[in-house]
């Protein structure tokens, strides 16, 4: 019997964190995995001397440096089999002080810069009749925290847009999960993390508050991006893996809170909503 083809992964975002990780646990394991940042100086570590690893520049938010990297991916490797969706970063304001510039950025890495890359791999996988999308999210794309409003806002479009993917590619054999960290020990809270502070006393006990929570617990999160890693690869691996993939203790439990008080004002109020219709 021939030997399984080691699967290709494109990692976005492999300078810090998650995406490192990845990168790191997928190239030992002997797979294909084209490594991906701004900057390849920082990423060019992880592939020396490895055969099976490619260090790419990407902006996730220049089309043609997209373009580019992947069709370096397919001229190496000749197909994608895995695309992780990991660029990305934070953004902490209260809704009110929100800066333009800010807001615009945030979503033009965390949604459109996803929605441009994942556009320009589906042609592959489409063609393969194969695939697995994964796109990092956030417990923040479930559930909405004071500061994180704009944050959230953009995880809660990919985690929207990922819907109507996973209907569209599952005839395809393409699937597509969106993994939810909540508090990782990342740069995400200290060294990435963009903020506007708040100045208002009125938001002294819900947006300014958690800005310095966040802060506090900076690097000494329980969530461990190695053991997150080995997790994404393992679900990789599954025949039928899930939707969605809550990670950290803390995330599943702010996650399936929020869902079940959500579901019961629903049924609360169940009477209102379907008298809505025409009568029939």
């Amino acid at each position: 019997m021939a030997a399984e083809k080691s699967p290709v992964w494109f990692i976005s975002g492999c300078s810090t964190g998650f995406g490192r990780e990845l990168a790191q646990q997928t190239i030992a394991r002997g797979f294909h995995v084209v490594v991906t940042a701004r900057d390849t100086a920082k990423i060019n570590d992880l592939v020396n001397g490895q055969e099976n690893a490619l260090a790419l520049a990407l902006d996730v938010t220049d089309q043609q440096s997209i373009d580019q990297a992947v069709q370096a991916t397919l001229e190496k490797f000749g197909t994608i089999d895995v695309l992780v969706n990991n660029a990305g970063y934070g953004y902490q304001s209260s809704v009110e002080e929100g800066e333009e510039q800010e807001i615009r950025a945030q979503f033009d890495t965390n949604v459109f810069g996803l929605f441009a890359l994942t556009r320009a791999v589906l042609p592959a996988m489409r063609q393969a009749r194969r695939g697995h999308i994964i796109n990092i999210t956030s417990v923040a794309g479930l559930v909405g925290f004071a500061s994180s409003g704009y944050y959230a806002a953009s995880k809660h479009a990919v985690e929207g847009w990922s819907d109507a993917l996973a209907a569209e590619t599952a005839p395809l054999g393409i699937h597509v999960t969106c993994v939810e960290p909540g508090p990782f020990r990342t740069d995400w809270a200290g060294r990435s993390l963009h903020q506007t502070p708040s100045q208002l006393p009125e938001y002294a006990d819900t947006a300014a508050a958690r800005m310095k929570a966040t802060a506090d617990i900076s690097g000494t999160q329980q969530g461990d991006p190695a053991r997150a890693a080995r997790a994404m690869i393992e679900l990789s691996e599954h025949m039928q893996p899930p939707r969605h993939l809550v990670m950290g203790a803390w995330g599943y439990e702010a996650v399936t809170s929020k869902l079940k008080a959500r579901l019961e004002e629903m049924e609360a109020w169940q009477a209102v909503s379907v008298a809505t219709d025409f009568p029939q």
